[in-house]
């Protein structure tokens, strides 16, 4: 049941998958070729889970504990899926800096490219298993959350 009002559906799925996209930004970090210029990609990640999980998992509450736990797994591959994509972009960016592209289109399918490798540095024990338990514990405790607030 989805509403434009604010929920405590909302604000459980967006603290949740915050606490999610932190803890996935943290098992993805140490796999990449530049680990040590990482900045701010925790942060960014809790960021973007507030909204992922505010929009998606937010919307997906009133059904039964198991469906949940799947609506979380989507959720988590939502936010998996634009976390790569705003790093892609991020990416993009520096290198349109150094003129490395020779026109738009280029720099565009670059962003898609960044992507597919970033997505195959992600595919670890460690990032599959904190999507996996992170999403299912994010989506079962914001129907909780629903069941007893509502």
């Amino acid at each position: 049941m989805s509403t434009p009002m604010p929920t405590a559906a909302k604000g459980a799925g967006a603290l949740c998958f915050a606490v999610v996209a932190w803890f996935l930004a943290d098992a993805f970090i140490p796999g990449m070729p530049d680990a040590a210029s990482a900045g701010g990609m925790r942060e960014f990640g809790a960021l973007l889970g507030v909204f992922v999980g505010w929009l998606v998992m937010g919307n997906s509450v009133g059904h039964k504990y198991i469906d949940a736990i799947g609506y979380g797994w989507k959720t988590v591959i939502v936010l998996v899926f634009f976390g790569f994509l705003f790093l892609g972009m991020y990416e993009m960016l520096k290198q349109s800096t150094r003129m490395v592209y020779e026109g738009p289109v280029e720099a565009i399918l670059d962003i898609f490219t960044r992507m597919y490798d970033r997505a195959k540095q992600a595919v670890t024990v460690k990032v599959v298993i904190t999507m996996v338990i992170g999403g299912g514990i994010a989506g079962f405790l914001t129907e909780a959350v629903s069941r007893r607030w509502k």
